[in-house]
């Protein structure tokens, strides 16, 4: 079990705008002056210790009886010997000219070109940009942030929602819930990104148009408890709870509940569909995953899940499915697990586990790369940036001074948002900007047979 809420958020004094620009102060010039450092590799340290402890001496004893012969000598022989330093102190070498020991053939050459080289990319190692997030609850299990696909992003603020447009950089507020209903608990942009719903602390779900800033409709009966997840799969919304219960929700019609997932004996901490809709991941308080398949639900019946994953030893809420690979899903665990892993949704089986040596809370994919980026908490609260499959570690980014639980990706999957305990949501340029030139990446690859019901 993960820690979960801080301190309550009505204790806070709201002393900070929400989702106005953070500014960190600069720190004084003169804390940050370059360092001129000679080149060592050009220093001759033998010669530099003779000349300050002998040469001078001999040099001394010879003067009296040196004569014009002599002191000929003496410079051609130092110039044989090299040893007519005029410094011993050097800041840069002069290459030495290259020598052809054979006849240039360019015409050979031409078959001996390297392949060319992809550039490496930079990743910046600071955020774009900083704001304020006052009053954000902290707390592990709760789903807070999310960015939709009309590049607006939604994030809740202790009973209130605010959009925060991405292409204008203006601030909305989109509702304030009532004492008795809120805290809000989770927020999630339907497909179409205009549409949102709102998890409740007293077990309701809201669903609002950001356009005309109106309410649709309240969602009653799923839950008997806060709902900390959402997850919408075209026209169905999905609603997980503390209550350890998954439900589908088809928001087209009056009876909107038409599935119901028991497996989970604890809260519901993250929900995501595949990108074909078929299959859903569900991370629980009881360190267990399930995977769901839709072709062998019922209505209004308890549905079987397809795998039960029990490897993790922590609260599982960052699930992340790949994009170019339809059934691969990747899961982070929390504190006491502080590993992510990768699985096969078709086999059930664990392909890789990597230790990351902090609580996991957020997971997401590159769309333009192959490339997985990890949020954590205890005990560095960074964002790592990892190569898939080799899970080398491409950069560390912090920034955030307390857990990183929530992380959302624009809609061209090149800019991060995360927001963290410190109540500040900071955007990171991490995914870089995809190539104009670069071919459209390849779609995931259907799941074979998906349009077959399953017999069991």
């Amino acid at each position: 079990m993960d820690a979960g809420m801080s301190t309550p958020s009505y204790l806070k004094a709201q002393t900070r705008c929400p989702l106005q620009e953070h500014f960190l102060p600069r720190k004084k010039t003169k804390e940050n002056l370059d360092r001129f450092i000679p080149n060592r590799s050009a220093m001759n340290f033998d010669y530099a210790h003779y000349a300050l402890m002998e040469g001078r001496k001999g040099k001394d004893q010879s003067a009296a009886v040196s004569s014009p012969s002599k002191e000929a000598y003496r410079k051609q022989l130092a110039e044989i010997m090299n040893l007519n330093h005029t410094r011993i102190l050097a800041f840069r070498n002069k290459p030495q000219a290259p020598v052809d020991l054979f006849p240039t053939d360019h015409s050979a050459s031409l078959h001996l070109q390297p392949k060319s080289v992809k550039p490496r990319r930079s990743i910046p190692q600071t955020s774009e940009r900083t704001l304020d997030a006052p009053d954000i609850v902290d707390d592990f299990y709760l789903n807070l942030l999310d960015w939709g696909s009309a590049n607006v992003l939604a994030i809740a603020l202790d009973h209130t929602v605010y959009l925060w447009d991405a292409s204008t950089g203006s601030t909305s507020e989109l509702v304030t819930i009532d004492e008795e209903k809120g805290p809000v608990t989770s927020i999630n942009w339907a497909p179409d990104g205009r549409h949102v719903a709102i998890g409740l602390n007293n077990s309701e779900v809201q669903l609002w148009d950001s356009a005309s800033y109106r309410q649709l409709r309240t969602l009653i009966g799923c839950h008997q408890s806060r709902v900390g997840s959402l997850a919408w799969n075209n026209h169905i919304l999905t609603t997980g709870g503390m209550d350890g219960q998954i439900v589908n929700n088809d928001v087209r019609i009056r009876s909107h509940i038409v599935e119901t997932y028991r497996g989970h004996t604890q809260e519901i901490c993250g929900l995501k569909w595949s990108g074909s809709g078929q299959q859903l991941a569900s991370g629980g308080n009881d360190n267990v995953v399930h995977i769901w398949d839709r072709s062998v639900a019922s209505s209004n019946s308890t549905t079987q899940w397809l795998h039960r994953l029990e490897e993790h030893t922590s609260a599982v809420k960052a699930l992340a499915w790949c994009p170019f690979q339809a059934n691969l899903l990747a899961t982070g665990g929390g504190g006491g697990d502080k590993t992510i892993k990768f699985w096969n949704t078709h086999t059930g089986a664990c392909l890789n586990s990597v230790d990351t040596g902090s609580q996991v809370c957020s997971l997401l994919w590159s769309k333009n790369e192959r490339e997985l980026l990890s949020s954590h908490g205890f005990t560095q609260n960074q964002l790592t940036l990892w190569k898939y499959p080799s899970m080398v570690k491409m950069a560390e980014l912090t920034g955030h001074t307390s857990r990183v639980l929530y992380m959302a990706q624009s809609p061209d999957g090149c800019t991060v948002a995360s927001a963290a305990g410190d109540e500040t949501l900071r955007f990171w340029n991490v995914f870089g900007v995809p190539e104009t030139t670069k071919k459209a990446a390849p779609k995931a690859a259907p799941e074979p047979f998906s349009h077959v019901n399953r017999i069991r």
